[in-house]
């Protein structure tokens, strides 16, 4: 078994080694697309024997997905990972025990999350288990081209899932946590707007795949959660989150995570959604949208 794993960072150095150090255990080979970090981050990939490239950022699909095209990956197996991700013993054994055994008509395998906030493991509002396709047969995959929450698709092939987890657990202040969800409310915010508007083609192709969780998720969001009413629909997503997904066991750092990401961060998108309508003063056509989006966002499509 020979398995190539892609990182994208950008100022990682609080992680990168972490994540290394755990990898080297399975990975054959690791790639490192870069944004131009201003720290030592290129310096730790280089330490660690990672193929190192950098290039300028537009999105995570973007990014990813050139990666994939012109890193030149040889490895029959590719993972994606984040650099503030590590995998436990327990999924290190998996895959170093399993991955010789796939059957020939695998081409995806699913693993398991954990996301840490300020070292808590939140276990209810929905956030786990959490599965996502993270593993794959190299050129059967590609990402979605989408703005915000891209995943992987397969072109082929039937998937399976491994037991073992993959933990977030991401080390950095809640002041750069509340800068990240700023620049990720923008990013969803052009998702939404594309559902209203068609101002470019979606990348629908995980609503064409088989059955997923992911899949199930996408289409809560963009069928039901998305025709709701700005507002209302982040104050409806917290209550389900923290009261009938049980949240609210997660303690006062899973009460701090659900409020934050489950209500702050959705009513945040909501609010550049409508700001971003009000700036069109009515014009609505796709010259107009790209025209706001590249003068005010910056954003390039």
């Amino acid at each position: 078994m020979e398995l190539a794993v892609v990182i994208l960072t950008y100022n990682e150095s609080l992680h990168l080694e972490r994540c290394l150090q755990n990898l080297r255990q399975v990975a054959a080979a690791i790639y490192v697309v870069d944004a131009f970090s201003t720290d030592n981050t290129v310096a730790i990939a280089e330490s660690y024997g990672a193929t190192v490239f950098r290039r300028k950022w537009v999105n995570y699909a973007d990014q990813f997905q050139w990666a994939l095209e012109h890193a030149g990956i040889s490895a029959p197996w590719v993972m994606r990972m984040d650099a503030d991700e590590y995998l436990e013993p327990g999924l290190l054994q998996e895959i170093a025990t399993r991955m010789d055994t796939v059957p020939d008509g695998i081409t995806g395998i699913y693993i398991r999350r954990k996301v840490l906030f300020k070292g808590k493991w939140i276990r209810y509002g929905g956030f786990y288990p959490h599965t996502l396709l993270r593993i794959w047969r190299n050129g059967i995959g590609s990402i979605e081209q989408r703005w915000m929450d891209e995943h992987i698709v397969l072109s082929e092939g039937t998937t399976m899932r491994f037991d073992e987890h993959i933990v977030d657990d991401n080390l950095n202040s809640i002041h750069w946590w509340v800068n990240k969800h700023n620049n990720y409310a923008i990013r969803e915010m052009v998702d939404l707007l594309n559902i209203r508007y068609g101002f470019w083609q979606t990348d629908n192709r995980l609503l064409r795949a088989h059955g997923s969780q992911a899949k199930r998720k996408r289409f809560l969001k963009e069928k039901v959660y998305a025709a709701l009413s700005p507002g209302t629909r982040a104050s409806m997503y917290f209550l389900f989150r923290y009261v009938l997904r049980y949240g609210f066991l997660d303690g006062y750092k899973g009460f701090l995570f659900h409020f934050m990401q489950g209500y702050w961060y959705r009513l945040l998108v909501d609010v550049n959604v409508q700001e971003f309508q009000q700036k069109l003063k009515g014009d609505e056509s796709r010259e107009d949208i790209m025209a706001l989006l590249k003068q005010d966002y910056n954003i390039h499509i």
